[in-house]
């Protein structure tokens, strides 16, 4: 595989995230990876729904008191935005338009940043109540859960930024066009999960 070919429009490979043996490799590669984070978080799952509210007698806080669904409802959009900006990304890689694929995804890392921000400012929140990580088993379970899904976000944050950067002067190959296609993928699963969570966590916590 030669890095220094030129492409065009017409010669870019019709499913250049696969064309070649290396790139399908990669892709076994991040499905064993999907595979293992996907028990991950249905063990979180199941460890939140088995300690949803419980904690001392008289505990202070329940999901009703503490959520607040308008904000998650902010969160949850932006984080779908970001998804669909990812997709609009990968439509140009596959169209060997390097410039408008980078714009889309730095408009993802903003949604991203700003999906973040909110988490942050909810997790603050929550603290200053005094609802904090060590507080009880529900708190302890409910901040490992959205924290884990956090730091997700922050790693699939770190990896488009670290592509963009990377390749900013090399443009679109066969050896990356694989690795942006992968951090989309992954970029879709942490949204797949905090619709889990808004639905799990937050929707069922507030109506029963």
């Amino acid at each position: 595989m030669d890095l220094n070919t030129k492409y065009t429009p017409q010669s870019w490979p019709q499913n250049p995230e696969n064309s070649t043996l290396e790139a399908k490799n990669k892709f076994v590669g991040f499905w064993l990876f999907l595979g293992g984070e996907t028990v991950l978080f249905a063990s979180l799952f199941a460890t939140y729904l088995a300690l949803k509210n419980k904690g001392p007698a008289g505990m202070e806080f329940t999901t009703q008191q503490l959520f607040e669904l308008p904000l998650v409802f902010i969160m949850t959009m932006l984080l779908l935005t970001s998804s669909l900006t990812s997709v609009y990304a990968m439509y140009h890689m596959k169209n060997y338009n390097f410039k408008s694929m980078q714009a889309w995804l730095m408009i993802t890392v903003l949604l991203g940043a700003a999906f973040l921000g909110f988490e942050i400012y909810e997790f603050n929140h929550y603290v200053h109540l005094g609802f904090t990580y060590d507080q009880s088993a529900f708190s302890t379970a409910f901040f490992t859960l959205v924290g884990t899904h956090g730091l997700h976000v922050v790693i699939g944050l770190g990896w488009f930024i670290l592509l963009m950067i990377r390749n900013s002067k090399r443009g679109l190959n066969l050896y990356n066009a694989p690795k942006f296609y992968l951090a989309s993928l992954y970029w879709h699963f942490i949204d797949v999960v905090w619709v889990f969570i808004f639905t799990v966590v937050y929707l069922m916590g507030v109506v029963g």
